[in-house]
């Protein structure tokens, strides 16, 4: 083989090589950059300068003074004795957050908590120009605030994208103004969809590792496309490249709402209800693995008018099935007022349709439902370990108890049976082996009719909410 041969081959090999690494690399997914969609989404997004009137030492005070892990109702008593109120001063709070125009009128959109209370609100815009902005609406379940200035000239808008159509994987990127640093660009993943962070009722967060410090609240989380898919609204103080964003497809019923009127107004049905466990699950006999429990009707609401009851399951609504309480909450609260909803459930292991027309859920109702009579407290606890009382006025007046019937748990022998089932103090008994209990005397008798050996299964409203199914042998 002479050399000239020989350095075509090995010249051809380089070309293959080389070729192999150029696709690796385009087919990696890896932008080139972020230049244009920084510069485009940058026009767009404002910073939000707030000052409010704080009393008594503010969050940051109580932030460094707060009961670690202990009882806060009895650490409030302890502030409020020694740091009352007519030892409390006033004082100014400055904050600084984020937000995006979504319209050339100079509708902006942030979150509720960076605007929350404040007195005076400043939106400084890309070319620099300050303005007043004032507060269209704001709804704090979802963490979502709409404001607006008064621009002399038409201002730059950013398009709302679909969060639905988003993956895990997929690349985003956030802007806004982190520690005051007027449009910081951060790029990262979509790491997670559909977290649940205990931030309110609607949580439905999308996770990101693109980088989010105080100051972000309420800036755009943009797609390649350079299209809003989030609004960043929380970080985790004790992890590094975890960021929340609220999806934009949750927002865009609320921001449409909040601009028409104000206030935004959702669905109501009028239950309480839970996830579906393998206790719940084999305690009412059904199949189903999937579905959200109904653990108590309010009467009077559109379920109880419709025929809905507690121990149901419901399964879809609307033809949509429904997994979780959270996705039934979601779905509920986005149906109109006064429209008539399908609820699909199972009642004893059958499937059943009910129409309910749908109310307005009011998140300042209080429940006014008052236990009665004079009612029997247990001596002692029983074998079991347990103590019970009948629901006298007075223990639903002082806990606030709706319950009309069962008997509450006011002791549990330490290392006793209950006591290592998991059953509290607190608790609501509500049935004994699919007996239904209303008073001390229904318990007393219920219990004593099991022989030892046998399994007695309660069925119990926990003091810590929701519905429990406690299992202990006699």
């Amino acid at each position: 083989m002479n050399k000239k041969f020989c350095l075509i081959i090995i010249l051809s090999i380089g070309i293959i090589i080389n070729f192999t690494i150029s696709e690796s690399i385009s087919a990696s997914g890896i932008p080139d950059n972020f230049t244009d969609l920084a510069e485009s989404g940058g026009k767009t997004v404002v910073n939000i300068r707030t000052q409010k009137t704080i009393k008594g030492g503010g969050p940051v005070f109580r932030h460094f003074f707060r009961a670690p892990g202990g009882d806060q109702d009895q650490f409030n008593d302890f502030f409020n004795k020694f740091f009352g109120e007519e030892n409390q001063k006033e004082f100014k709070e400055r904050s600084l957050g984020s937000g995006f125009i979504i319209d050339k009128e100079g509708y902006i959109v942030t979150n509720n908590h960076v605007i929350e209370e404040a007195d005076e609100i400043k939106v400084k815009i890309n070319s620099g120009e300050e303005f007043s902005a004032k507060i269209i609406g704001r709804d704090p379940n979802t963490d979502i605030a709409l404001i607006k200035i008064k621009p002399e000239k038409d201002l730059p808008s950013i398009k709302l994208g679909d969060s639905d159509a988003l993956k895990v994987g997929q690349w985003v990127v956030a802007i806004g103004n982190p520690f005051g640093l007027d449009h910081t660009v951060t790029a990262g993943i979509v790491s997670a969809k559909g977290r649940v962070i205990g931030a309110g009722p609607y949580d439905d967060f999308i996770q990101t590792d693109a980088s989010i410090n105080p100051g972000n609240s309420g800036g755009p989380l943009l797609n390649m496309a350079g299209e809003v898919i989030g609004i960043n609204t929380a970080i985790v103080a004790q992890g590094q490249g975890i960021g929340f964003a609220i999806p934009v497809n949750l927002a865009k019923g609320i921001i449409e709402q909040l601009k028409q009127s104000g206030e935004v107004s959702r669905g109501w049905l009028g239950v309480a209800i839970q996830d579906i466990t393998p206790e719940i699950a084999e305690y009412s006999g059904t199949k189903a693995k999937k579905g959200v429990f109904v653990t108590e009707v309010f009467p009077g609401d559109p379920a109880d008018k419709a025929g809905i009851q507690a121990k149901d399951i419901i399964i879809a609504v609307d033809g949509k099935k429904v997994e979780t309480s959270r996705e039934l909450t979601r779905l509920v609260a986005g149906i109109k007022v006064g429209k008539t909803a399908e609820i699909t459930l199972i009642r004893d292991g059958k499937e059943k349709t009910f129409d309910v027309t749908i109310a307005q859920r009011q998140d300042s109702k209080i429940a006014s439902l008052k236990g009665g009579g004079n009612g029997k407290i247990m001596p002692s606890e029983d074998d079991l370990g347990i103590r019970v009382s009948d629901l006298t006025p007075e223990i639903t007046n002082r806990y606030n108890i709706p319950d009309k019937d069962g008997v509450i748990v006011i002791g549990v022998e330490q290392g006793s049976k209950a006591d290592q089932a998991g059953l509290s103090m607190g608790d609501i008994i509500k049935e004994i082996n699919h007996k239904r209990i209303k008073t001390v005397d229904d318990y007393k008798a219920t219990v004593n009719k099991a022989k030892k050996g046998d399994t007695i299964t309660l069925f119990a409203k926990r003091a810590r909410g929701g519905i429990g199914v406690i299992k202990i042998e006699k």
